[in-house]
């Protein structure tokens, strides 16, 4: 287990330093500028603010200088927010957006995992198909149609829960963890069932239930362990679809999370935050996938030994 940490952590370096580099260049092609607007500064000014923020210089010394602050773990100024740094920007986005996410996948695995369960218990069956339906429609569903959807149906006609901002308690958390949730638990109950209705039909299993075991602990000790590992090779890929997806839900809900400075970022091409939210994207996704791995080699231990 400690080589495949090591053989990932090793990996994780230079994939890093590549979507780095490529986003940067990538948003130095795009037209237009951090300081191009409705009304154009000045020549004077403009060459001012590029001379003060290094725009001025060669593309690849920028990327030298990026690059040297971003070791120290400066991700430098923002050229919109001009009151703030990239990193303080992070810093108030980054607990909105981990809380979506870490109770969105949490709520995917719970739905999820217990849909596929029952699912694969009831093999073949009326119940069986209507999940499996509803499993299919969820994972098709993206979060720009049923955010919008959630918010209309539950706050708007029904008034039960708020659609935009963070206050009202904890339940501004409520829609936009449903909204990010769906898709995914969608894809694990059909991977769990799928996986479930495998395992129940194996040697190891029969012996089980000839030997008497109750139903129960043969699905929950003998057969759920090894039906999961499809669910863990997918859940680096989940993590991944739910910060992605999580840019859309918090603009829908009008969240202060990194999805919101992303896009603003994007519009306004201020390179330094969406660099800054771009690389801390990647690290977060490496990470997810460094742990989906290592729950994969608790599942399957054959995988240590890769």
């Amino acid at each position: 287990m400690l080589a495949l940490i090591t053989r990932r952590l090793l990996t994780a370096i230079p994939t890093l330093l590549v979507i780095i580099l490529a986003s940067f260049f990538l948003m130095r092609l795009a037209p237009g500028g951090p300081f191009d607007g409705e009304r154009p500064l000045d020549p004077e000014t403009q060459a001012a603010l590029q001379q003060a923020y290094g725009l001025d210089r060669p593309l690849w010394e920028q990327a030298w200088l990026y690059l040297s602050r971003l070791v120290q773990g400066d991700f430098g100024p923002s050229l919109v927010y001009r009151d703030f740094t990239v990193s303080e920007l992070i810093a108030q986005g980054l607990p909105i957006s981990l809380a979506l996410g870490g109770l969105a996948i949490g709520l995917a695995l719970l739905i999820g995992v217990t849909a596929g369960l029952f699912s694969a218990v009831r093999a073949g069956r009326g119940a069986d198909k209507t999940i499996m339906m509803l499993a299919t429609i969820a994972t098709a569903l993206p979060t720009f149609v049923t955010g919008p959807a959630l918010a209309l149906f539950f706050g708007l006609w029904l008034g039960l829960l708020p659609v935009s901002g963070t206050g009202h308690g904890g339940t501004w958390l409520i829609l936009p963890v449903v909204a990010l949730a769906l898709p995914v638990s969608g894809a694990i109950a059909k991977l769990t069932r799928a996986g479930l209705a495998s395992v129940l039909k194996q040697d190891h299993i029969r012996s089980a239930r000839a030997r008497g075991l109750p139903e129960v602990k043969i699905l929950l000790k003998h057969g759920l362990r090894p039906s999961l590992v499809p669910v863990a090779s997918y859940l680096g890929p989940a993590a991944a679809g739910l910060l992605t997806g999580a840019v859309v839900v918090e603009t829908v809900f009008g969240l202060p999370g990194l999805g919101r400075y992303f896009v603003q970022g994007a519009l306004n091409r201020d390179y330094p935050l969406v660099l800054g939210v771009v690389t801390l994207y990647a690290a977060l996704i490496i990470l997810f996938n460094l742990f989906a791995d290592l729950i994969y080699g608790w599942l399957d231990p054959r995988m240590r030994e890769e």
